[in-house]
């Protein structure tokens, strides 16, 4: 019984420990433009997405596990911070490090099983050769996208993103679906001649 007590308290001690993310501030804006999102936006945005895309996956995928991908992939940044998506490699690279650091702090906070099940999720999704991970994927690396097209390219604007490079993550949207990246690269190279992108 006091096991059990215990790990509840590590569990309801995790569950406030993640309410973090909420502070974490993401480069990328809301659809409306109006602000930046925070990281808990974007994984709630990524998982009710993914339920909604589902039907446009590459392969059979389950989304309840896509959805906990999805909702626990960037609890990291509650320790590793947010970093944008089209920085320096070499900062990225760094930032690559850290977040693996990151999952060792964030995810042995919960009680056991979860915190290596969790673990194990994380790095299903990091790993991208599942269906599920590649889908989740796919839907994180669509939303800052489409987010940019629907709000003018504020971001993009400001740090001088270019076609090429967003090109990139759409190959990797590819992976978890074909039908969601060939719309979106549409829509990259409209945003492109609009001036939304360098060329």
């Amino acid at each position: 019984m006091s096991e059990i007590i215990g790990n509840l308290k590590k569990d309801l001690a995790f569950v406030a420990y993640i309410d973090r993310l909420k502070n974490v501030i993401r480069v990328n804006a809301l659809f409306d433009g109006s602000r930046e999102e925070n990281t808990a936006e974007h994984s709630w945005h990524a998982a009710t997405s993914a339920l909604i895309l589902a039907p446009y996956a590459n392969e059979d995928v389950d989304i309840d596990r896509v959805i906990r991908m999805l909702l626990i992939h960037d609890l990291i940044e509650i320790e590793a911070g947010d970093i944008f998506a089209y920085a320096d490699p070499e900062v990225l690279a760094q930032q690559e490090q850290l977040e693996i650091e990151a999952a060792e702090v964030v995810f042995t906070q919960i009680s056991s099983p979860q915190g290596e099940n969790l673990r194990a999720l994380w790095d299903e999704f990091e790993a991208r050769i599942t269906p599920d991970a590649k889908f989740a994927k796919a839907i994180d690396r669509l939303l800052p996208i489409f987010s940019n097209i629907y709000n003018g390219g504020e971001i993009w604007k400001q740090r001088k993103v270019s076609l090429a490079q967003v090109q990139e993550n759409v190959a990797i949207i590819r992976e978890g679906s074909s039908r969601l990246a060939d719309l979106v690269n549409e829509l990259v190279l409209m945003a492109a001649q609009e001036g939304l992108l360098r060329t």
